[in-house]
């Protein structure tokens, strides 16, 4: 049996990534996960990691609510397949490694007041 065309891919979701007003409110958040649920965080320069899968944005980012994170296999052909299938992707928010390589660009469409990115899957390393 063949992969279905969405297998090939490997969409997976990583991460969401929830709004909050600025930093303090975003450690108020972080804090409140950490004695409901024990969630350990890991604080960034415009976020902060409650757990491994929930992001605590320091400033607002796309999406009203947030946004949901979609990991790939190769963030290039998933491009190239959801524009094939009619979605419209914002090739201005973007962000590259420092290999100058795209590893996240959103999707235009907001979906239950979310914003959508796809996210390079990390490739494993030649040795």
């Amino acid at each position: 049996m063949f992969p279905s065309d969405y297998e090939k891919h490997g969409f997976e979701i990583v991460h969401v990534g929830l709004n909050t007003g600025d930093g303090t409110e975003a450690q108020a958040v972080a804090a409140l996960l950490k004695n409901l649920f024990g969630f350990r965080f890991t604080e960034g320069r415009d976020s902060i990691f409650s757990g491994e899968r929930l992001e605590l944005m320091k400033t607002p980012s796309p999406g009203t609510h947030g946004h949901i994170a979609v990991a790939v296999n190769d963030i290039h052909r998933a491009i190239a397949f959801l524009e094939a299938s009619g979605f419209e992707l914002d090739h201005h928010a973007v962000k590259y490694n420092a290999e100058g390589e795209l590893i996240l660009i959103y999707l235009k469409q907001e979906i239950a007041g979310f914003a959508f990115h796809l996210l390079q899957k990390q490739k494993a390393s030649s040795k």
